[in-house]
């Protein structure tokens, strides 16, 4: 059994780790991003993650504790008892009742004494050297523009000093102010108290905000997925943001780039400060660099008495501002792709929902080949079940059992210190199972419970946006910033997540679990006031109020937005129309003419072959009279090779239905069968591309 309860840890903890290694390959970029980097923002997600899944374990393995250390308690009762009962057995014929022991069944997952404490401690004091040292320090250091390691912690070092001195100053000023007031004398460990309860503070006053939000954003989100019209209105609401963002990175892109073939141009190749715009000028992106390339002239030596050069500290502020460009135009460049891709999805949808063979048709191929998935099991006749029958009611009826989850959750918070009666559902299903020592049951009712709080806390934290200053994007195009301002994050709410975790339960279990050691129990705030906001959509009209544009049904603004996407989304339908009818167009082509190009190359080369075998056994007068005789059919020959790189190479606008059979029908060997739209007799088909 103790073997059973290590394997389960373990398997946990690597589990935790792959799952946290995941989520950071698909918003990280492990080839360019620092490694530092990567391991902050992986031991914070790892940190939070491993949290939801240790909790039901350490639950378990107290109830067990609990129950053996009332056996204990009742032994010595029992001791007592027989004790006073041998003193006054003979004056008194009344004996005091006995109460037997309890049996106390261990559980499956149990963990030895001693480790859960250590464990806890490790958690909680690593989480906030993450959170106020290393990932702050590690946030300037990837932010900086310096061109070596030493310059680039020299800077890190310089803005958290300005950063913490400002608290320290704060915090001097109230400790002065308590050391001098006669009345209150304070120690080591209670000026320790005040630093972990102002930390849990801050981490509160997140947790109520993110918890509130994802308590009603996310049954709601999945309402509205049911919702196809809301959810296509929205896309295209978002088509004309992101659009808006696109051209702004773009044209911030280009000055930058502007900048750096000034500065390109004006520093030579023998200036000392040439090494550094070179490292700006591996940052750019490649079509920049091949046109920098060609516009540099680098055999001008540089004259200081006539030119002006930047400076270094003015460099590592353009350096820091191409990556900012780049990473940013990236960005916007594979978003829009992943939103346009969305769109003909959900526009694929509603053409095919009134489809009388049940069969899913996509407007395009897919880019890449069927899997073994998509043709055995998710066939086209699956998906169309899926995607116009089943989605919709499987997505309303997910969203009715969070919103029942949500108002449970918002109940047992508010009811968590009435113990008598116990009014908490979750209290009432776990005292249930803990009569029975159901040991499985009360870890998987934690470990639900736990999975979806943290779930709203963190899919929060992986949601919001702050302007262009924090913001997580999928498909590895988050910069390292925003990866260290999440782990940030996570960490400072990480144990406070974890108390309001809790807050649904009986509170009992609250003040014996071994997680309350290091840092004490703090006085927590139910979620239920940021519920009522976030329901009521108030964050949403105070932004649209000052000015940020928010999808809102009933606005005139969002009308307009709407219909200026829908409008981008139609431009790029019919640009990716264009370009798969001319690779139609061209596969059609080689279909068509591959086997004749075979035959004429076949045919040139035994020509060849004929003429060389000829020509080794005969003397050279009736040689040179053989060369003569074949000469046209060489030239024919020629003409054909010519005639095959003509075909190869269809232009846009050709018109392949005119072209003849026989390309070598007129004796001159002039290809007469091709003919271009703009040379056509026909007027009907000279737009028919534009």
């Amino acid at each position: 059994r103790k073997r059973m309860s290590g394997a389960a840890l373990g398997i946990e903890i690597v589990v935790v780790f792959f799952l946290a290694l995941f989520l950071l390959h698909r918003y990280g970029d492990f080839r360019k991003q620092q490694r530092m980097v990567l391991f902050g923002t992986l031991l914070a997600w790892y940190l939070c993650f491993l949290i939801v899944f240790i909790l039901p374990l350490d639950v378990s393995t107290t109830i067990y504790r609990q129950c053996k250390k009332d056996n204990e308690e009742r032994m010595a009762m029992l001791a007592v008892t027989a004790e006073f009962s041998n003193q006054t057995a003979a004056n008194s014929s009344v004996l005091p009742t006995k109460s037997s022991p309890k049996v106390c069944y261990k559980p499956w997952s149990y963990i030895p004494d001693g480790i859960m404490p250590v464990f806890w401690r490790v958690v909680y004091w690593t989480s906030q050297c993450l959170t106020w040292l290393l990932l702050p320090f590690m946030q300037s250091y990837a932010r900086s523009g310096g061109f070596s390691i030493t310059g680039k912690i020299k800077t890190a070092l310089i803005e958290n000093a300005i950063y913490y001195g400002t608290y320290l100053l704060i915090f001097g000023s109230l400790l002065i102010y308590v050391a001098v007031h006669p009345q209150w004398q304070l120690s080591w460990y209670e000026l320790q108290t005040i630093g972990i309860t102002a930390a849990n503070t801050w981490g509160l006053f997140l947790l109520v905000l993110l918890l509130g939000y994802g308590l009603v954003e996310i049954p709601r989100s999945y309402w509205n997925a049911s919702r196809r019209g809301h959810l296509l209105l929205k896309t295209y609401f978002k088509a004309a943001k992101l659009m808006t963002e696109k051209a702004d990175a773009e044209e911030n892109l280009e000055d930058i780039m502007e900048e750096v073939r000034k500065v390109s141009e004006s520093i030579k190749y023998n200036h000392p400060l040439r090494k550094y715009v070179d490292t700006i000028l591996r940052k750019c992106p490649v079509d920049y660099q091949e046109k920098m390339g060609r516009n540099m002239d680098d055999y001008e030596d540089f004259d200081d008495k006539q030119n002006t050069y930047p400076s270094e500290r003015s460099l590592e502020k353009l350096h820091k501002q191409v990556i900012y460009a780049v990473q940013r135009h990236n960005r916007t460049r594979v978003q829009w792709q992943i939103l346009l891709d969305q769109a003909l999805h959900l526009e694929d949808v509603a053409k095919n929902e009134t489809s009388s063979t049940h069969q899913f048709v996509h407007s395009f191929a897919p880019a890449e080949p069927p899997s073994w998935f998509s043709r055995y099991v998710y066939t086209p006749t699956v998906e169309w079940y899926w995607e116009c029958l089943l989605k919709q009611w499987f997505y309303r009826l997910l969203a009715v059992v969070l919103s029942l989850f949500s108002v449970a959750v918002v109940w047992s918070e508010c009811t968590f210190f009435s113990t008598r009666p116990v009014l908490s559902l979750f209290a009432v299903f776990i005292q249930l199972a803990e009569k029975d020592y159901n040991y499985l049951y009360i870890e998987m009712a934690c470990f639900i419970t736990i999975f979806f709080l943290c779930t709203c806390v963190y899919s929060t934290v992986f949601r919001i946006r702050v302007f262009n200053y924090y913001y997580l994007a999928s498909h590895h195009q988050t910069d390292a910033y925003s990866l260290q301002f999440s782990g940030m994050y996570v960490t400072s709410i990480l144990i406070v997540a974890n108390l309001q975790a809790f807050l649904p339960f009986d509170p009992a279990p609250l003040l014996k679990l071994s997680w309350s050691d290091p840092h004490g129990l703090c006085h927590l705030t139910p979620a239920e006031g940021a519920d009522s906001l976030y329901f009521c959509d108030l964050g949403t009209r105070c932004l649209n109020l000052l000015g940020f544009q928010q999808f809102m049904g009933e606005n005139d603004m969002t009308s307009d937005l709407i219909d200026e996407g829908k409008e981008l989304i139609r431009r790029e339908k019919r640009k990716r129309q264009r370009v798969e009818d001319g690779e139609n167009r061209r596969r059609e082509w080689k279909e068509r003419y591959g086997n004749q190009r075979d035959d004429y190359v076949t045919r040139n080369r035994n020509t060849h072959s004929e003429l060389k075998e000829t020509n080794y056994g005969d003397t050279m007068n009736a040689s040179a009279n053989r060369q003569a005789r074949y000469s046209r059919p060489s030239n024919r020959s020629g003409d054909r090779d010519r005639i095959e790189l003509l075909q190869d190479a269809e232009p846009l606008d050709f018109n392949a239905e005119m072209l003849s059979d026989d390309p070598l029908e007129s004796e001159s060997g002039r290809h007469a069968g091709g003919r271009y739209l703009s040379m056509s007799s026909s007027r009907s088909r000279i737009f028919d591309d534009v």
